[in-house]
C-alpha cells in the first residue's frame, strides 16, 4: 500500500507536486471566493506559478483568514458536502471544514497509506482509543483508513481503561491509537489487576495529541516510562483538521513520512521566506486533491524542523521532526525563548505529578510570566524544591510552581466543548 512516488527521487517528487499544484491553483482560481479575490488583490498571475519555490509569490493564508472568511473558502455547493467537522479551537474560535465524498475517500486513503508506513497491514486489529464522534476529523479518519487497508477497527472511544483492557482481552488487536499519557493509565490498571502487559498482543502504538521524541529522535521522558514497562513500538503521527493529511512515523522512527501526492510543504521564517535546511520554522502547508475546501499556503502555527536525507525504509519523502511548540504560545521568559513542550518534558519526570496545567500571562511591565499548577498525592516542600531544581537545571529559568487540587486541574483542562486536554493557558494579550 506505498504509493511509488515515495520511493521516486527528490526531482520527481517536486516536478510531480508541481502539476498537481498547477490542478490547484486552477481549481482555486474556479471555485474558491478567497484564493480568487487574493489573486485579484495581490495581481497575482497563476500562470506564472511553476516551481514550488514560485509559491513565495503567493502571500499565506493564517487561521485568522479561516476565522473571518469561513464560507469564502469552500469550494462546492452545500449539496456535496457529506460530512462537517470543526478544528479543536485551541488557539482561537473553531473553523468549519466541509468534506465532500470524494474528500472522504481521500481521507481513508491517507491514513491508510499512514498505517502502512507505520508497518500496519490487512492482517492486523486496531483499537481506536479516540473520539470518532464530536465533529472530530482524525477517529473518523482512521475508521476509514482501517477499512481502506483492510484491517479489523475496535471503536472504544477514549478513557476508560478498564473498557479498553476488555476490549484488548476479548478482540486481540496488535495495534492501538492512544495520546501517549493515556498508555500510561493503560500500565496502571493492568499493574492493578494483573494483566500481564507483554503477553496482550499489542505489537504497537500510534500516538496522537503528545510529542513522543526529542529533536533527535530519542524516546522523551513520556516514551522512556510506557516503554519500560510495556515492550512495544512507539510511532509518532502528525495532523491536524486542516492538512487532511496525516504525517507517521516509518519503522525507522525517524521523523512523520509526508505524502507527496497529498501535501506540499514549506518551513517559514517570521517573513514568510523559507527557512534554511535544518533551521526550525513554521509549517505551512497546502493540500492537494481536496475538493471540499483545500488550503494554499496556510501557516499551520507549529514550529518545527525538516529532515530531507533519505530515509533508512527507502523513502525520498522530506520527514517532520517532533512540534517543537506552537507559534502563538512562545515565551519569552527572562531572556530565554521557551515552548510549553520543553516544560511538559520536564514534568513528566516525575511520578508523582498527576495532573499539570501552564498558565501564561503578562506581568505589570507587560513581559511573560508562567505559573504552572501542579497536582500531586502527596505535595511537600522536599517534591516541589526538586521540581524546582529539574527546571533549573534543564531550562536554566525557574517559572512559577505551586501546588493545586487535581479537579481543580482537570476542570482548566477541560473547558466545555473541548474534545482534549488543554495544557496550556494563554491569558497574554
Amino acid at each position: 500500500m506505498i504509493p511509488e512516488i515515495e520511493y521516486a527521487s527528490k526531482a520527481e517528487i517536486k516536478s510531480f507536486q508541481v502539476e498537481k499544484l498547477k490542478d490547484l491553483l486552477l481549481y482555486l482560481n474556479t471555485n474558491s471566493v478567497f484564493y480568487k479575490r487574493l489573486f485579484n488583490t495581490h495581481k497575482i498571475d497563476i500562470t506564472t506559478i511553476n516551481s514550488l519555490d514560485d509559491l513565495t509569490k503567493i502571500p499565506t493564508t493564517s487561521k485568522d483568514d479561516l476565522q473571518q472568511y469561513n464560507d469564502d473558502f469552500i469550494c462546492v455547493p452545500k449539496n456535496k458536502i457529506v460530512d462537517y467537522v470543526t478544528t479543536s479551537g485551541t488557539l482561537g474560535d473553531p473553523v468549519l471544514f466541509g468534506l465532500t465524498d470524494n474528500d472522504l475517500d481521500r481521507l481513508a486513503y491517507n491514513e491508510a497509506i499512514s498505517f502502512a508506513c507505520a508497518g500496519i497491514g490487512p492482517d492486523d486489529v486496531i483499537q481506536l482509543m479516540t473520539t470518532i464522534d464530536r465533529r472530530f476529523m482524525a477517529g473518523l479518519a482512521y475508521f476509514l483508513g482501517a477499512r481502506k487497508l483492510g484491517a479489523g477497527i475496535i471503536r472504544v472511544g477514549n478513557g476508560i481503561p478498564e473498557l479498553q483492557w476488555d476490549s484488548i482481552l476479548k478482540f486481540k488487536p496488535t495495534y492501538i491509537i492512544a495520546v501517549p499519557s493515556f498508555l500510561l493509565k493503560l500500565i496502571e490498571y493492568a499493574k492493578q489487576h494483573n494483566i500481564d502487559l507483554n503477553t496482550s498482543g499489542i505489537k504497537g502504538a500510534i500516538c496522537i495529541g503528545e510529542p513522543l521524541r526529542a529533536q533527535d529522535f530519542s524516546l522523551n521522558t513520556l516514551s522512556k516510562k510506557i516503554k519500560e514497562h510495556w515492550n512495544i513500538e512507539l510511532y509518532s503521527t502528525y495532523a491536524s483538521t486542516e492538512m487532511n493529511t496525516a504525517f507517521t512515523e516509518c519503522e525507522q522512527q525517524q521523523g512523520g513520512h509526508q505524502h507527496p501526492e497529498l501535501i506540499i510543504t514549506e518551513i517559514l521564517d517570521d517573513n514568510d521566506q523559507p527557512v534554511n535546511e535544518g533551521e526550525s520554522g513554521e509549517l505551512t502547508i497546502t493540500t492537494l486533491g481536496v475538493e471540499g475546501m483545500p488550503l494554499l499556503r496556510f501557516k499551520t502555527g507549529d514550529i518545527v524542523k525538516a529532515h530531507h536525507k533519505k530515509c533508512d525504509c527507502g523513502r525520498n519523502t522530506m520527514r517532520l521532526g517532533p512540534v517543537i511548540g506552537r507559534k502563538k504560545q512562545m515565551i519569552k521568559y527572562k531572556g530565554t525563548t521557551l515552548y510549553p513542550p520543553a516544560m511538559h518534558n520536564i514534568l513528566n519526570d516525575f511520578n508523582e505529578v498527576e495532573a499539570f496545567v501552564i498558565e501564561l500571562s503578562h506581568n505589570s511591565i507587560g513581559t511573560d510570566e508562567i505559573l504552572i499548577k501542579i497536582a500531586v498525592n502527596a505535595p511537600t516542600e522536599n517534591l516541589l524544591l526538586n521540581i524546582k531544581n529539574h527546571f533549573r537545571a534543564k531550562l536554566r529559568v525557574l517559572p512559577k510552581i505551586e501546588f493545586s487540587d487535581k479537579k481543580e486541574i482537570q476542570k482548566l483542562q477541560f473547558p466545555k466543548m473541548s474534545r482534549k486536554p488543554v495544557m496550556v493557558i494563554d491569558k497574554r494579550k
